[in-house]
């Protein structure tokens, strides 16, 4: 059968057991060894204090000194009976220690506790008392291992001449018995702090388990990058919510399409700048991982899908950066804990794109089915004309016909937009707005001699503002229903401006701020409060053509807001550098794209 692996946190619990009960017996053992050594250096001490007191004795050093002259040693049994081995021996009693000997100068026993020692020679080297050292040792004689002391017996009435040395001990295993009684608390500590890191040691456990939510280092490092690749490489932008409220993923897609800088800006930088002068979102704080949520520069429709009352999965539309985006947040869930949000964001601006060409096809059907109606009554006119032999009628009819062309939108003075792609688009627009009842001029003032360079941001602004305009007529009050557009192009160095006013007659803005109607989510689709109906409002319209005039430095705003019964409100926008000379590199790029669809008619409507 294999060997089943240790999980992680296992191996680290073993590890964490190990050092503790390392740690706790080497500090044991040291503080044992420390105590013994503390205890055997006490002995020693005592030994040397009590050798001393027995070798300053007068009565001790004259009879050492008698002996010492004396020829030869007296026998043990004059010994044992003497005053020095008596002595001795008292003093041993009355300390407790092993041993008290006496010799003479040349190292031969004059008091010892065994009697049968007395007269012999001492069994440890006796040269450096004799020499009139004082020293302390620790060694094994023929009492057993001990703890003790040597001090030379000097001759009464001197500090140099010695004849004789006290050697003092205490036994070892007193000692041991002393480091015994000390051992208990060293053990009792010991015992604590081993059951105080074991205690540790499963929490910490406990707490990695916890933060890794079971996981093994392998397969961390496998979610890692497993993450770094699904983030970077897909096309939707992923904002990871912790449960206490932080962010912790915020990948590239999600910066680009928010429009937010790849790198952090500082207030009054150039590029935080030039965003606050366009009206857009200052991305001062653009490194928001680890920021909180509720203090992030998001669009506050995100915070709102995070909140306790938002339904799970429910998608909001929004626009930021120019972009129309589709956002939705679920509850990340392991095992039962909460692990936060995820908001998902997705592009939904090139599907607009293709739904306002759609719609601009669409348009231009419709129209030519007109026209192919128009011509059906045409050939018929001339055919009558032919039957009964009106041939010069017949003639001058199909002349008129050739003069006029084969289609004719429903606008008036459109000669006045010598842009071919102008010209295809307001016609498309006229038709579309003919068909609802709604007449679409152009005022008196509209001159534009250059040509479009920019199509595709100048029909989105210019159809959301018509659209806008057609629906406000054909819900307004007014019998007479018209929207009335000016255009106006003003050359510069770089490219020309164009401004725009988009007037209606329908019903105003009523009570609505004319800042209001810029607001995202905003929409006059089914007003509640007296201001203009829109019919199929999103709310984006406005908003979209507002952050898109601005981000090329120009505006949209209302200039008037009009008045129950007529005329409506009046929208100006202003768009830089989207003219140009027909000769100029970008008019042939123009005229490429004029062969497309008649326009990229509609913009998600307000």
């Amino acid at each position: 059968m294999p060997r089943l692996a240790l999980r992680f946190s296992t191996q680290t619990l073993l590890l964490q057991l190990g050092v503790v009960v390392l740690v706790v017996l080497l500090s044991g053992s040291v503080h044992a060894w420390l105590v013994y050594g503390r205890i055997g250096m006490e002995a020693e001490n005592q030994a040397l204090t009590l050798a001393r007191t027995v070798a300053s004795d007068p009565a001790m050093r004259s009879q050492v000194e008698a002996i010492s002259k004396e020829q030869g040693t007296p026998p043990a049994t004059v010994l044992s009976a003497g005053p020095i081995q008596a002595a001795a021996e008292a003093a041993r009693n009355r300390t407790g220690a092993l041993f008290v000997v006496v010799t003479d100068e040349t190292g031969l026993r004059l008091a010892h506790p065994d009697l049968v020692r007395l007269g012999e020679r001492v069994s440890t080297d006796p040269s450096d008392a004799l020499s009139g050292k004082e020293v302390t040792t620790r060694n094994t004689g023929t009492l057993g291992a001990s703890a003790g002391a040597k001090v030379p017996v000097f001759a009464p009435g001197s500090t140099t001449t010695v004849v004789g040395e006290v050697s003092v001990g205490y036994s070892m295993e007193s000692l041991g018995q002393s480091l015994a009684e000390d051992i208990v608390p060293i053990a009792l500590t010991a015992a604590g702090s081993l059951l105080v890191g074991v205690l540790a040691s499963f929490l910490l456990r406990r707490r990695l388990q916890r933060l890794t939510l079971g996981l093994e280092p392998e397969e961390i490092s496998t979610l890692v990058h497993d993450q770094v690749a699904v983030l970077q490489g897909v096309d939707d932008g992923v904002i990871g919510i912790s449960a206490d409220g932080r962010i912790t993923v915020f990948n590239a897609a999600a910066r680009r399409l928010l429009g937010m800088p790849e790198g952090p800006e500082t207030p009054g930088s150039p590029t935080a700048a030039g965003t606050a002068a366009a009206g857009g979102t200052d991305w001062s704080d653009a490194d928001l991982a680890g920021t909180d949520w509720e203090r992030a520069s998001v669009p506050a429709q995100l915070k709102a899908l995070t909140q306790p009352s938002a339904h799970d999965a429910e998608a909001v539309e929004i626009v930021a950066g120019g972009r129309v985006l589709v956002a939705n947040a679920r509850k990340a869930l392991h095992r039962k804990e909460d692990l936060g949000w995820v908001v998902m964001l997705r592009d939904r601006t090139e599907l607009q794109q293709l739904t306002r060409q759609l719609d601009a096809v669409g348009t231009m059907s419709a129209a030519l089915r007109a026209q192919r109606h128009e011509f059906a009554n045409q050939l018929h006119t001339i055919a009558g004309f032919m039957s009964i032999g009106q041939h010069g009628q017949a003639k001058d009819y199909l002349a008129r016909i050739s003069a006029t062309g084969p289609l004719k939108f429903p606008v008036q003075q459109a000669e006045l937009l010598q842009d071919p792609y102008l010209q295809a688009f307001v016609g498309a627009k006229s038709v579309e707005a003919d068909e609802r009842g709604v007449a679409l001029r152009i005022g008196p003032e509209t001159l534009v001699r250059e040509h479009v360079t920019e199509p595709q941001d100048v029909t989105t602004v210019l159809g959301n503002l018509i659209d806008n305009a057609v629906n406000a007529a054909v819900a307004g009050s007014s019998t007479e229903r018209w929207v009335e557009l000016e255009l106006l192009d003003e050359p510069g160095p770089d490219g020309g401006a164009l401004h725009i006013v988009v007037a209606d007659s329908g019903d105003g803005l009523g009570g609505v701020g004319p800042e209001r109607v810029f607001v995202e989510g905003f929409t006059t689709a089914e007003p509640a409060d007296g201001g203009m109906a829109r019919a199929g409002g999103q709310g984006l319209g406005l908003a979209l053509v507002r952050q898109l005039a601005r981000r090329r430095g120009g505006d949209v705003r209302v200039l008037d807001p009009g008045s129950p019964g007529g005329p409506g409100a009046v929208f100006m926008a202003t768009m830089p550098k989207v003219t140009g000379a027909p000769g100029d590199a970008q008019s042939a790029e123009h005229s490429a794209g004029a062969e497309r669809p008649a326009a990229e008619a509609k913009e998600g409507q307000q």
